[in-house]
């Protein structure tokens, strides 16, 4: 099966250019430079901040991108 050719001009009219994930966009970005500036995290070091209900929290990227993945794998037949 051939793979479609993504339009990546759509998706950010869509999606990524809407002023609410514009405004969420900012607040992530906002608590990524607070922690930079407590020491905390830094580029290149492999680490993500973390936000749930509104708190965050540092820990690597591998922990927070592998959660949701987790969590979707849960009630699968192939975590059993």
């Amino acid at each position: 099966m051939k793979a479609k050719k993504r339009n990546y001009n759509k998706e950010y009219k869509k999606f990524q250019k809407s002023g609410k994930q514009k405004k969420r966009r900012a607040l992530r970005n906002k608590l990524r430079r607070l922690f930079a500036k407590k020491g905390k995290v830094k580029k290149g070091d492999g680490k993500d901040v973390h936000h749930k209900k509104g708190k965050a929290r540092v820990m690597t990227a591998s922990q927070n991108r592998g959660i949701r993945e987790a969590s979707r794998l849960k009630g699968s037949k192939r975590n059993v």
